[in-house]
């Protein structure tokens, strides 16, 4: 069986990456449209190594007769566009924050609560999560069935490429600026990013934190267990693509660290590399372009009962993004609700 795709946001970072994961994958497509704005409407994009795709203009576009969208278009325009997707029988996955906190709407990771999916047809729209939140759960998972986790300390070190382009730009540009001692002003960030951290992403709020690892705990909730306090600070980095995460967990059991590194080691979606040797660790860049949630530095945490904490990374345009959402579709698909709902 093959399916009619729609990919909103397809000239964007996780658009672009959205649809060569599609064609890497060799998802069953019989169709796919690639959909933005008005003013990139004509404009062409990679479709893997499957050739290229004419962009359309989203605002005209008829969902009937598409299957699944896969949208990255922003979270404005995710609230116009994916309840007309879904009202038109498309099955929205949502990349935007725009969704993910409407208890209707299931927050999914395929590896860690693909059964949610099961509740998605009340809206006809799954939410894709934060990517700093996916890479973490995807960690924690295997552990909290284990133990139970208790508590999260998190501090993140996000790249820019979680801006989008224009973030990618902007560190580019600072950096040059630099070496040719020439002026550039923050444009997409608070402050210069280039050789520099920036703890600050999103929004602040009324208690301080920033939306950003508000995200982080309320979503960690909402995939994992309501009951797991967590208190996150993001930060961002001049990394062009992929996001670090140093993370301290408190158990209510008793769990040390050989099993924890066992448990992980089975873990679908985790690759750990973890030799305690100059270099054995994986970094930031080493992630771009790879599927798998890293996860290195695993020790115990002796401030702590049951205490553990590692170093976790992972690429946010593919995990924590375009992959995510393509995994999501391919759960739908085998676990036949794609194909229930169009026979119904």
């Amino acid at each position: 069986m093959a399916f009619r795709v729609a990919v909103v946001g397809a000239t964007g970072a996780v658009g672009r990456e959205i649809l060569k994961t599609l064609a890497e994958r060799d998802f069953p497509v019989k169709e796919v449209a690639a959909l933005a704005s008005g003013r990139s409407a004509g404009q062409e994009v990679s479709f893997g190594e499957k050739g290229t795709l004419k962009v359309q203009n989203l605002d005209k576009f008829d969902f009937r007769g598409t299957d699944i969208g896969l949208f990255s278009p922003g979270a404005s325009v995710s609230a116009v566009h994916a309840p007309r997707a879904a009202q038109a029988g498309c099955v929205v996955i949502d990349n935007t924050s725009h969704f993910r906190m409407e208890p209707d709407v299931p927050l999914v990771v395929p590896e860690v609560n693909g059964h949610h999916l099961q509740r998605f047809a009340k809206r006809n729209i799954i939410a894709n999560p934060n990517c700093s939140t996916i890479q973490m759960v995807v960690a924690l998972k295997p552990l909290h069935d284990a133990a139970r986790i208790r508590r999260v300390v998190v501090a993140t070190y996000q790249s820019v490429s979680g801006a989008g382009k224009e973030g990618m730009d902007e560190l580019f540009n600072q950096t040059r600026a630099v070496y040719v001692n020439d002026q550039s002003q923050p444009e997409q960030f608070t402050k210069p990013i280039a050789f520099n951290c920036i703890p600050h992403i999103d929004k602040f709020m009324d208690d301080g934190s920033t939306k950003e690892e508000w995200k982080m705990a309320v979503e960690t909730r909402k995939i994992l267990d309501p009951d797991i306090a967590v208190v996150a600070t993001c930060v961002r980095v001049p990394v062009f693509i992929g996001h670090a995460e140093a993370v301290h967990v408190e158990f209510e059991n008793p769990l040390d660290e050989e099993r924890a590194r066992d448990l992980l080691r089975e873990a679908p979606g985790v690759l750990v590399v973890d030799r305690r040797e100059d270099g054995g660790y994986v970094t930031q860049t080493e992630s771009a372009g790879e599927d798998a949630v890293y996860v290195s530095r695993l020790r115990r945490d002796p401030t702590v009962p049951n205490g553990l904490a590692f170093w976790c990374v992972s690429d946010n345009l593919r995990k924590g993004a375009a992959l995510n959402a393509v995994q999501i579709a391919e759960a739908l698909v085998e676990q036949g609700l794609i194909q229930a709902k169009r026979a119904a």
